[in-house]
């Protein structure tokens, strides 16, 4: 799927002193709070990373006191979907103005009606909505569905 890449980032994560004794779970939780969140210096959301710390010895800010910061390299995945590029999703929910999408289990996406390909019509068969292709019977979109999509934007 696109959308997904890798980056390799020099990062320097700040630490209160209280973290000093768990230096690694402090950086840890730093980063972890990044998780799954929009950020611009990224680009995209942050779905996953590896950190190596670079510096054994911190150094104490100043003017920042009593922080101290660690260098760090970190590799990361990132979600940053464009315009035109394919992406896959499962359904989640139907209606006769939208298909709504959840994307890799977090991100939600909304097909409206004037993007869905003009084959498929809106039906309602044994109360399951659905959309179904006029040119192929079997051809159906409902509640559970992966289907891929482009981004427009």
């Amino acid at each position: 799927m696109e959308g997904l890449s890798g980056a390799d980032a020099d990062l320097v994560v700040y630490l209160h002193p209280s973290k000093s004794m768990k230096v690694s779970q402090g950086i840890l939780r730093e980063l972890s709070s990044l998780l799954f969140k929009f950020n611009k210096t990224f680009g995209g959301v942050l779905l996953a990373y590896d950190v190596n710390i670079l510096d054994k010895q911190a150094k104490i800010l100043s003017g920042v006191h009593p922080y101290f910061g660690l260098r760090l390299k970190a590799n990361l995945l990132l979600f940053s979907p464009k315009s035109d590029m394919l992406l896959e999703g499962k359904v989640v929910k139907l209606s006769q103005e939208s298909i709504h999408v959840i994307v890799l289990g977090f991100s939600s996406a909304i097909i409206a009606t004037e993007n869905i390909r003009g084959e498929f019509k809106y039906k309602t068969k044994d109360e399951e909505e659905l959309f179904a292709s006029r040119s192929h019977k079997r051809h159906v979109i409902k509640i559970g569905t992966m289907i891929r999509f482009s981004v427009k934007r």
